[in-house]
């Protein structure tokens, strides 16, 4: 590479518009100049969750106005741009179309190269842009509305090993869920973060899914914990007493937070490497950062958290992940990019 890259990212896999752009170095660093998102969050809120058409047209609406408001922020224009990346999947397939279409159209105007990354890697690379290269090999807990992940990163150009994840509901997925339960806005995980800081969290001694002897050791399970929820607020109802709505939130964020630190400090004992990183949605969590700052800090086991703009869906994290693949030659994926909603996330790029 003979002089510092402009990447273009685009991300539409969900309910979240993004155009990012970052600057890829010469010496292989990244510098995010531009990051712009839309929601739609409040189109799916009178739903209690994503619908994907509404979803599908959010973006469709959105993508013109967020790319332009990118290029303004940056001071750029599309002829300064020389790589586009796109999230091929994994996500919402109509979602998904939005935005490699759009993609698929910037790069055969401008005669640019397109790379189709994976939505779940740039949630990882999303911290290079905070804290600079990863050390190599790494862990990484990924947890957001559709995923908890641990997962061994070596290369985030194309070694991610997923060593265990979720086997029912995701915790991003408890959140929402148990939030409906105490009648508290969609999506669940602010409202239920910031009810729990009022609270007890040892109030009530709610399950740790997946965590006996026998049971698999990085795997996770939220979805008997958000029953366990909805069966105690149930039973205070019935019996007439009055439903400690601070000390259920408390309690239940505590029981997520737990297993998934204890969970991911596990890993990286195990694996013998050094670094812990958190993202996803759910890394904006205070109580899952400040419990696992906490293990860290007693462990020797330096955290990485990307900060909560660069946690949630975003552009600039695909752009990193497209930056990854620029800076190791990685061939592009072409125009004849097809989407893949169920890509898993030890494949980096679909070529």
């Amino acid at each position: 590479m003979t002089g510092d890259r402009i990447v273009l990212g685009i991300e539409s896999s969900c309910d979240e518009t993004g155009a990012g752009i970052v600057r890829l170095g010469r010496d292989g660093t990244l510098e995010l100049l531009a990051d712009e998102v839309a929601s739609s969050v409040e189109q799916h809120a009178r739903y209690g969750g994503v619908v994907p058409e509404v979803a599908s047209r959010a973006h469709l609406e959105a993508m013109i106005p967020t790319m332009s408001r990118a290029l303004e922020k940056s001071g750029m224009t599309l002829d300064d741009v020389d790589s586009i990346a796109v999230t091929a999947g994994p996500g919402l397939a109509g979602a998904l179309l939005v935005g490699v279409s759009a993609a698929k159209a910037y790069a055969a105007a401008l005669d640019k190269p397109l790379y189709g990354v994976n939505h779940l890697a740039g949630h990882v690379a999303a911290d290079t842009l905070e804290h600079g290269p990863l050390p190599s090999p790494c862990v990484a807990l990924l947890v957001s509305g559709g995923h908890s992940q641990l997962l061994l990163v070596e290369d985030l150009a194309g070694k991610i090993t997923e060593i265990g994840s979720t086997i029912d509901d995701a915790a991003g997925e408890a959140y929402d869920k148990v939030a409906r339960v105490l009648d508290l806005p969609y999506p669940g995980g602010p409202p239920i973060d910031k009810l729990a800081k009022t609270g007890n969290g040892c109030a009530i001694a709610f399950p740790r899914g997946l965590t006996g002897p026998r049971d698999a050791k990085y795997d996770f399970s939220f979805s008997g914990l958000k029953t366990a929820v909805a069966r105690w607020v149930e039973n205070r109802e019935r019996d007439g007493l009055e439903v400690p709505l601070a000390d259920v939130a408390a309690s239940f964020q505590e029981a997520v937070a737990d297993v998934l630190t204890g969970k991911a400090i596990r890993a990286v004992k195990d694996l013998g490497v050094d670094t812990l990183v958190i993202s996803g949605g759910v890394a904006a969590n205070s109580r899952l950062s400040g419990l696992a700052a906490e293990r860290c800090a007693a462990a020797g086991i330096t955290l990485r958290v990307p900060r909560p703009r660069l946690c949630t869906d975003n552009g600039a994290m695909i752009a990193a992940v497209g930056a990854h693949l620029v800076a190791a030659d990685a061939e592009p994926s072409g125009l004849n990019l097809a989407t893949d909603p169920g890509l898993p996330v030890s494949q980096v790029q679909i070529l």
